[in-house]
């Protein structure tokens, strides 16, 4: 059991399934999963997403295809949690307030077994936990060593009073089968007086189809071990006072 905190900065969680092709796309689909879990996400909505794919060949170097496609959006009453279903695709999202992970790993359970009794999918291509962090700190100016262990670094030849910044890093995971992106960037601030930044960590299968669809949850509670992990490796004591542990 990770650490807890009272000002939690999470504003969004969201577990992403991507499936390998398989039978054509059948549009009474996002209405069986919708009729099983109806009771906790009765409202129901149509979304178009922007999808941009990139590519690369020796002959044409890196090309980029952009495109959309339809999602249905399933909400829970109070619309703070959903279950999204599109061709080859489910993704389970918590936005503010974040319960626990004993909490969010039910719907990620249920929405995963919904979807593959009414689909069928035959393989994995890919699986996400991201966690998406906004972090708001008080003051004009703050030095970030206080708050955080993974920054950007500018070197001693450089000036050190620098305006937005943005700094990631991938770390491979099980012989690289598994990638966690950790990104730290400044925001806009809305509060007055206030610095903002989010922390975005992303823990990703890499290599299509290394995960069987019956190991898919084990694989799940793995991944967000390690988000929890970098999370904490991430920030500081001083930060953590700003959250405010709670002691079990």
């Amino acid at each position: 059991m990770g650490r807890r905190y009272k000002n939690s900065p999470i504003v969004e969680a969201l577990c992403e399934f991507q499936f390998e092709p398989g039978l054509p796309w059948d549009l009474t689909i996002p209405g069986l999963v919708y009729e099983e879990i109806r009771e906790g996400f009765p409202k129901k909505r149509q979304t178009k997403q922007l999808q941009v794919e990139l590519s690369a060949t020796v002959e044409e170097g890196i090309a980029q295809k952009v495109g959309t496609s339809d999602r249905m959006q399933f909400l829970r009453e109070d619309e703070k949690a959903l279950v999204q279903v599109g061709p080859n695709l489910l993704v389970i999202n918590h936005l503010k307030p974040y319960p626990t992970w004993d909490k969010f790993l039910p719907l990620i359970q249920k929405g995963f077994e919904v979807y593959r009794e009414v689909v069928s999918p035959e393989a994995i291509r890919r699986i996400g936990l991201r966690y998406i962090n906004r972090i708001e700190i008080p003051g004009q100016r703050i030095e970030l060593q206080d708050y955080f262990d993974f920054r950007p670094f500018v070197g001693g030849k450089l000036p050190q009073d620098f305006g937005p910044f943005i700094v990631g890093v991938q770390v491979p995971y099980e012989d690289s089968r598994d990638v966690l992106r950790v990104q730290l960037a400044s925001a806009r601030v809305d509060i007055p007086d206030t610095i903002a930044i989010m922390l975005d960590l992303d823990y990703f299968l890499a290599q299509p189809g290394e995960v069987a669809l019956d190991k898919v949850i084990d694989w799940v509670k793995v991944a967000h071990d390690r988000v929890e992990v970098a999370f904490e490796g991430c920030i500081t004591d001083q930060l953590r006072q700003i959250f405010e542990e709670v002691k079990a």
